[in-house]
């Protein structure tokens, strides 16, 4: 009889809580049986550990009764994470393996049915939440998942290939001799952590003609941090101004860029090509409330997650469900999505800014000086009516995109590059951090009143056009803080009446096409 206590983890959110995978072995009828909440693959395991041990040429205890227990009983656990931790386990407590060696170490792979491991998601989100924990200790991985671990500055990672890279490592110090021949390769090795880089953006602002008024929209919106619904016609640049606004921002830092990465490890959509670049979602407007904010059960980041740190992209904005466009407006608000099931409750960040795109009406040609539009006054209010108006109170900046004459799309020359106006951007965002720690838009309650004071003359007339137009108290603060985004850009240090102006003319476009 033995028993072996082999660590590992699992996945709740971007949480990784410790998992202890016990391994007894008996004399009695021949079984192996796993408990602990285990979810459907993660009981297959035990086909996929047998064929595996017996394939790398190490011992299966045929004829004993095996019994695996995932503790704690009460955490669900999924996936193929546990199928390497399970197989040490019963080499440990058979013998073929020194336990005491396993100590202050934990392991996570899938074994395929040759004893190759395979990647699992999550590993940068399990790394990156032991650093956040203070937990010291040698994670073991497969290739794929130990380079994404790695990544987090301060971490021991080691990678291993195959089943017998890790058992070579863990053999008592009198079997080395006997051990099984070891594969082919660089086998057990201890990656280092790869440093940031930015790299350039895949598509250049100066690709977009004309429309300096969009762009000087979205100079503003990526120096603020503030949300965007660019109304215009079709054809009229829209999608390419959006899909050039995440090479506006600022580059990320190491936080930043591992907050980012993990939630796309948890998802499965890491590459390390994308490390240290801000992601931009886009999700087809016939997604689900749930994939735009998440959902499933397991609780799963939806694409207002996977857009942290960077750009959320919505085009054909009053088609998405009305209950996935509401859904939005808490985590416009906090920057954070919490997602409640009957048997879990996950936690997501998702401070992300929002681009949306929309026509004015159905027809599209609603106010365009090129072609007539061909929709009532009922159908155009009806399709603005799709979006609430409490989900455009938390929009900052509404801006109209016309479409450009021929003459002047095929005469005009190319734009302002990127890293121009990227240059600017970071210079502005810099002063913001140096005044209040924090990008303008997300600044709350007392912070308002604190940093984004008015002179006289800015007040009246912030004052008059809140009154004329109505708005709400929201709608007068994000006003402001755009304002104070322009002045940033200006280099000045207090609200001028000019800034505040500016500011103003971002929020009526919509309103005024329906008119």
């Amino acid at each position: 009889m033995g028993l072996a206590l082999v660590q590992s983890r699992a996945l709740l959110g971007l949480q990784a809580p410790c998992v202890t995978v016990e391994v007894h072995l008996a004399n009695g009828l021949p079984s192996f049986t796993l408990v602990g909440l285990a979810d459907v693959e993660v009981k297959e395991a035990r086909e996929r550990v047998r064929s595996a041990l017996q394939n790398a040429g190490l011992e299966f205890p045929h004829n004993q009764k095996i019994t695996v227990n995932l503790a704690p009983a009460d955490l669900p656990k999924d996936s193929g994470r546990f199928d390497l931790p399970i197989a040490l386990g019963i080499l440990a407590a058979s013998g073929q393996i020194d336990s005491a060696r396993l100590a202050g170490h934990e392991f996570a792979g899938e074994l395929s049915l040759s004893g190759e491991l395979r990647p699992v998601r999550g590993a940068l989100a399990t790394s990156l939440a032991l650093r956040s924990a203070g937990v010291a200790v040698r994670m073991v991985l497969p290739p794929g998942s130990a380079e994404e671990a790695a990544l987090v500055p301060g971490t021991e990672v080691y990678r291993a290939r195959h089943l017998l890279d890790v058992v070579q490592h863990f053999l008592p110090v009198s079997a080395h001799a006997n051990a099984p021949a070891e594969p082919a390769g660089d086998g057990f090795v201890r990656l280092q952590a790869s440093p940031l880089q930015s790299g350039a953006p895949e598509a250049d602002l100066a690709d977009v003609k004309g429309q300096a008024a969009a762009k000087r929209a979205l100079e503003i919106a990526a120096a603020g941090g503030h949300g965007l619904l660019l109304v215009g016609p079709p054809g009229s640049g829209k999608s390419m101004l959006a899909h050039r606004f995440a090479g506006l921002l600022p580059p990320m830092t190491v936080d930043e860029a591992l907050e980012s990465a993990a939630i796309a490890s948890l998802a499965g959509r890491f590459g390390p090509e994308r490390w240290g670049a801000r992601p931009t979602a886009s999700p087809h407007h016939t997604c689900s409330a749930i994939s735009l904010v998440g959902g499933s059960s397991p609780p799963r980041p939806g694409e207002i997650s996977l857009a942290h740190h960077g750009v959320l992209f919505l085009d054909e904005f009053p088609e998405y469900a009305r209950s996935a466009l509401e859904a939005l407006r808490e985590p416009l608000e906090t920057g954070r999505i919490t997602i409640a099931r009957a048997a879990q409750r996950a936690e997501y960040p998702a401070r992300f800014q929002l681009v949306a795109a929309m026509n004015p009406c159905p027809c599209g040609f609603l106010g365009s000086g090129q072609r007539t539009c061909r929709c009532t006054p009922d159908q155009v209010t009806r399709y603005q009516g799709k979006l609430s108006g409490p989900l455009l109170d938390r929009i900052d900046l509404h801006v109209e995109v016309p479409a450009l004459p021929p003459g002047e799309l095929l005469q005009a020359p190319p734009g302002e590059p990127t890293a121009a106006v990227r240059e600017r951007v970071v210079q502005a965002r810099q002063r913001a951090i140096d005044r209040q720690g924090q990008p303008n838009q997300a600044l709350q309650g007392q912070q308002i009143d604190t940093h984004l004071a008015l002179d006289e003359a800015a007040t009246r007339f912030l004052q008059a056009a809140a009154t004329r137009l109505a708005w709400s108290a929201r709608s007068t603060h994000r006003a402001l803080k755009v304002a104070r985004t322009i002045a940033d850009l200006a280099g000045s240090a207090a609200i001028a009446p000019a800034h505040v102006a500016e500011a103003v003319q971002y929020r009526r476009v919509l309103h005024r096409s329906a008119a």
